[in-house]
């Protein structure tokens, strides 16, 4: 059953991100021919810059998930009730102080730009800033959604609204120019669709709207700020590795550096989504496991779940590292193109990052939060001062080594020996010979893809499809012909296996039905 639950979830999730990836390029596309790589950079600082105040909520969403679980479950409405008006007053304030702090950096902006020629900047910031603070009114009932296992409702209304935002956008961009009223599109949209979820809420749960007069219990507070306080450490150190860069890259290099970086990364982070798709549905399976099964049942599928985190994380990392320029100097232009060793730094962190979702996966199911709670500032220490000293000398590159250095500083060693010491009672060594052992298979694969590869002349999109389906091809039967043997690729092969005699299955059943009919 736990199989069936995410193997279902991830295909819902695949199917609406191939919808948002499809989106992302043509408004991109437009974006780019009618208001130029500067107008993207502000876009992406100003995301960098908000990112940073909705600190505020860390935490809290997670609490709200947690604590009402139960009475969901228990169906007990009075305390529901009670809970709901407290997160929903918790928003209030929330969205109150990053109004009021955001406001207060308005006259600081031209701090983060440089070399910049966008009009109305502090406009443009100030839409912004209320597009962020205006879902905080009604996130509480999203998050009902979620907790009561609807969330496909609110996935099927951004679907929809997104794809309804996009063609309005890009008629307007098309036609006007205008990135003010391009803004104030994504405003009404926002706003319309937390009106909708609200009516839906209000209308599937209707004692949601009943008055209560009770207050929340003291012991039921501290938990909540507990575990806020746990995860607002963690989400404070992770902004301050991944959610600085671009305000770095503005702030010492140029804002146009920015619109030219969001391209590289909007492809990387396309992909980043789609593995995520795999791995986000799995999570909670992983955590009935180590709940409910021995250690050495937990050890077995961890091995397959790491197993599947090299295969599709390296095989992006090819795919990436040799078609991801080729891609934007087809589809944008060459005058796009970043060069320099700033490619295989973005891809090192790609793949690093990446392998490390299963083993962090593990940590955070079987609870192990408290024992490394400060590796993230301490990376985000690390990543800041590298990053401003690197970004001075040899400008964009070394806001990324910066980042690179820190990930291999800190939790690349800390997050393995917590969960082998702890978990698995292993030693870690075990883990570091398995790193080694997949990274040379990647690194090989690599070359012989690229050297394949280096025979296709790039000219056009036949040629390019062609070096895609290389890249598609030959790490997949690299891998395939080394694995075929092992117990992790066994095991999926078997579940591939069962998912397609069963969707043949119901096809013949289908087909019968027709024929009878």
């Amino acid at each position: 059953m736990r199989t069936k639950n995410s193997l279902i979830n991830i295909a819902a999730g695949l199917g609406n991100q191939i919808i948002i990836t499809l989106l992302s390029f043509i408004s991109r596309t437009v974006f780019i021919s009618t208001l130029g790589i500067e107008y993207l950079g502000v876009n992406g600082l100003f995301t960098n810059i908000l990112a940073m105040l909705t600190l505020a909520e860390a935490g809290l969403g997670a609490s709200i998930m947690y604590s009402l679980y139960k009475p969901v479950a228990d169906n007990d409405h009075y305390r529901i009730n009670i809970l709901m008006k407290f997160y929903r007053n918790a928003y209030m304030i929330i969205a109150s102080f990053i109004l009021v702090i955001g406001l207060s950096i308005m006259p600081f902006l031209d701090f983060f730009i440089k070399d910049s020629n966008v009009e109305n900047i502090h406009l443009i910031y100030l839409i912004f800033l209320l597009n962020t603070v205006a879902p905080y009114f009604y996130v509480h009932k999203n998050s009902f959604l979620n907790v009561s296992q609807k969330s496909y409702i609110v996935t099927g209304i951004y679907s929809v609204s997104s794809i309804i935002s996009v063609c309005i956008k890009i008629g307007i961009l098309h036609y006007t120019q205008n990135y003010i009223l391009y803004l104030i599109i994504d405003s009404v949209i926002t706003v319309t669709n937390s009106i909708v979820l609200v009516i839906i809420v209000n209308k599937m749960y209707p004692y949601l709207k009943n008055k209560v007069k009770g207050k929340l219990d003291s012991d039921t507070k501290k938990g909540i700020t507990k575990n806020v306080k746990a995860i607002v450490i963690q989400n404070i150190g992770n902004y301050l590795v991944f959610g600085t860069d671009n305000i770095i890259i503005s702030s010492f290099v140029s804002v146009a550096a920015v619109g030219l970086y969001s391209n590289y990364n909007m492809l990387i982070e396309i992909c980043r989504t789609f593995i995520n798709q795999v791995f986000n549905n799995i999570y909670h399976s992983v955590g009935n496991l180590v709940a409910n099964e021995s250690i050495e049942k937990v050890y077995s599928i961890y091995k397959t779940y790491r197993f599947l985190n090299f295969w599709l994380y390296s095989f992006f990392t090819i795919f990436l590292t040799i078609m991801l320029e080729d891609f934007i100097a087809l589809w944008i232009g060459n005058e796009f193109l970043m060069g320099g060793s700033l490619l295989f730094i973005l891809m090192i962190l790609f793949y690093e990052r990446g392998m490390r979702n299963s083993i962090t996966t593990v940590k955070t199911t079987s609870g192990i939060f408290h024992e490394d709670r400060f590796v993230p500032l301490c990376q985000a220490a690390v990543n800041l001062i590298l990053s401003i000293l690197l970004v001075k000398k040899i400008g964009i590159t070394g806001v990324f080594i910066g980042t690179l250095v820190s990930a291999i500083a800190v939790p690349f060693w800390t997050t393995p020996y917590l969960v082998y010491k702890k978990v698995f009672h292993k030693p870690v060594s075990h883990y570091f010979l398995k790193y080694i052992y997949y990274a040379a298979i990647g690194i090989g694969t690599y070359f012989l893809t690229n050297f394949i590869c280096s025979f296709i002349l790039l000219g056009d999109l036949l040629s390019l499809i062609v070096k895609a389906l290389i890249c598609l091809i030959v790490p997949n039967l690299v891998y395939t012909c080394i694995f075929y043997k092992t117990d992790e690729f066994k095991y999926l092969f078997g579940i591939v296996k069962n998912i397609t005699g069963t969707l043949f299955g119901r096809f013949k059943v289908n087909k019968k039905i027709r024929h009878v009919g």
